[in-house]
């Protein structure tokens, strides 16, 4: 019996066949993990700098609006830099969000006018914050409440 079972596993300690299958099979799942997750944190990346993009273009839009005097109404509002923001226009009708999940009902952008410096500088400051929508795969690692944050000065310029 002995002799038998030593025939039989000196002949799988021999053969080769299949050797190309069993490591495929231990190596595939790390493989497609490692994959998925480079996806994923590219996802991620791509959402934090369109948030990043619409900020800079809200401030932007705010820092060069003229302020209302006695002889002009400015036409700017904080409204219309939201809307820039999330949409990327100020007239959305047509357009999708930048970015899923972050728009009007999902999240808030915070508009300030700080003075800063000794000159006495005025800047626009923007800031917002978007959960991301993540993945099964960041669910299965413990990595499920992922928040984006973003935030962008522009210095106020006027006409």
């Amino acid at each position: 019996m002995i002799t038998w079972l030593k025939r039989i596993l000196g002949r799988f300690h021999r053969d080769e066949r299949g050797a190309v299958l069993a490591e495929a099979l231990i190596i595939v799942p790390f493989v497609t993990v490692f994959s998925v997750g480079i996806l994923e944190f590219g996802n991620m990346f791509w959402e934090k700098e369109q948030v990043e993009t619409g900020l800079r273009d809200a401030a932007r839009y705010l820092a060069r609006c003229q302020p209302s005097s006695p002889s002009f109404v400015s036409q700017c509002s904080d409204t219309v830099a939201r809307r820039i923001a999330y949409y990327g226009t100020s007239n959305p009708a047509a357009t999708a969000l930048r970015v899923p999940g972050w728009g009007p009902s999902g999240s808030a952008i915070v508009f300030a006018r700080v003075t800063r410096g000794e000159a006495g500088d005025k800047v626009i400051v923007a800031s917002t914050s978007l959960a991301y929508s993540n993945s099964p795969l960041f669910g299965w690692l413990g990595l499920a409440n992922m928040t984006i944050q973003a935030y962008h000065e522009e210095r106020y310029i006027g006409w």
